[in-house]
């Protein structure tokens, strides 16, 4: 059997878990659960393709500075590669391999025809320019440009990159081919093919995914206390959905802190705050709390929905919330995530509760390539439709198999994928 390099066999410390590997723990519960034949989990297990490009950028000083640019394509079974491109100074090979994986089983989950992927550079990429952040844009499209493609693999944005640098990949991308490729990335300006809806899908599918939670235990958003911790593209817009359906927001953070109201914040006008202060902290309706504080607040819901592995072995036992919805990807450690099922706590797995923004992307890519825009409602009807029956596919497979609802969306979308391979059987 061959050992991927991306998987740890020595932990730095106790509790910590190489996100690698925990992606591939999820796999092999999923595939123990199928009894999937061992060689299909083996091809599953690793990355087809990793792509790594040293990227050189002359700097405002004048200065050459070399980034290493990373594309992990985990697999294309069912169509063409898709993921975020991440630029964060935290990036690793086995984080992009780790999401990759990850959003191989979300668009089988969604029955979307992509295989997962992910890119990223480890940067802050707050510390440069626009120009300076253009340049480096711009070269690690050129550096990628025979390993990405609308039938090929397809970037979106992701932590520390939007539709501006999505502009300029797309740009360069057509500029190689010699003429305009609408679909070669998604989450686009709406001036060069961009989709209406896409900036809030990401929150509208966790908003949705929670309503859905919710009905089942014979509730409705109205009146239910959330506390949401980042308020940045997902946080921000799951807020300020939430709020508008009659939910009662009683607390958000960021990276600087956060504040709390225990009858509800007033989201627009927190918004407005953050618009002109640029961090949810100072902002005078709501009491300081931290990232740490906020996830044990009493409430209904909890949404992580800024990085990985917030939610602990060592503060799991504390978390009071009866639902919580990952927005973000894998903010939930292993063995928190056993500490709350065994508590009876209801977990909404990354792979079904952020998947609105691979919904849009992928009806994004649909109108690019048939040149026919849609407006805002119906890409919002075509989107909730399908996060619908994805979460009613998850609750009732767990249903059926007595387990939470990570396991059923693991098993449904590694069951897809593995079903795929079967048919199509393995190349000589």
């Amino acid at each position: 059997m061959v050992v991927s390099s991306l998987q740890t066999t020595e932990a730095p410390t106790p509790a910590y878990i190489c996100p690698f590997d925990r992606t591939c723990s999820y796999l092999n519960q999923a595939a123990a659960e199928l009894e999937m034949d061992d060689n299909i989990r083996v091809i599953l297990e690793h990355p087809r393709k990793v792509v790594t490009v040293a990227i050189p950028v002359r700097l405002d000083s004048g200065k050459v500075q070399i980034f290493a640019g990373h594309r992990v394509q985990h697999c294309d079974v069912l169509g063409p590669y898709k993921g975020g491109t991440r630029y964060h100074r935290a990036v690793t090979l086995a984080e992009l391999s780790a999401l990759a994986m990850l959003m191989t089983w979300k668009c089988a989950l969604l029955g979307i025809p992509y295989g997962g992927a992910k890119g990223g550079i480890a940067i802050d990429p707050a510390q440069y320019s626009d120009g300076e952040i253009e340049r480096l844009t711009r070269r690690y499209a050129s550096e990628l440009i025979k390993d990405i493609g609308p039938a090929i693999d397809i970037p979106a944005p992701d932590i520390g990159t939007s539709s501006r640098e999505m502009a300029w990949m797309m740009d360069t991308y057509s500029m190689n081919m010699g003429h305009a490729v609408l679909g070669v990335v998604t989450g686009k300006p709406l001036s060069i093919g961009g989709s209406k809806g896409r900036d809030m899908a990401t929150g509208r599918g966790v908003m949705i995914a929670v309503r859905e939670a919710l009905m089942e235990l014979g509730q409705t958003l109205e009146g239910v206390k959330i506390a949401i911790q980042g308020f940045g593209k997902v946080g921000g817009a799951a807020a300020q959905l939430l709020h508008q359906a009659g939910a009662k927001i009683i607390a958000v953070s960021d990276a600087s802190g956060g504040v709390f109201a225990s009858e509800g914040l007033d989201i627009p006008a927190l918004s407005t705050h953050v618009a002109a202060n640029k961090t949810v902290v100072g902002f005078p309706g709501g009491e300081p709390v931290t990232n740490a504080e906020l996830l044990t607040l009493p409430c209904d819901v909890l949404i992580p929905a800024a990085l990985e592995d917030q939610i602990t072995e060592e503060n799991a036992d504390r978390i009071q919330a009866k639902l919580v919805a990952e927005a973000a990807n894998a903010p939930i450690t292993l063995v928190a995530d056993q500490m709350l099922e065994s508590r009876g706590i209801k977990v909404l797995p990354d792979i079904l509760a952020n998947a609105g923004g691979v919904v849009v992307s992928y009806l994004e890519w649909v109108q690019g390539q048939s040149f026919l825009f849609w407006d805002e409602k119906r890409v919002n009807r075509e989107m909730e439709k399908l996060m619908v029956q994805a979460y009613h596919r998850v609750s009732q497979r767990s249903q059926e198999q007595g387990g939470d609802l990570r396991l059923a969306a693991y098993t449904l979308g590694v069951g897809r994928v593995a079903q795929a391979i079967r048919d199509r059987g393995l190349y000589p």
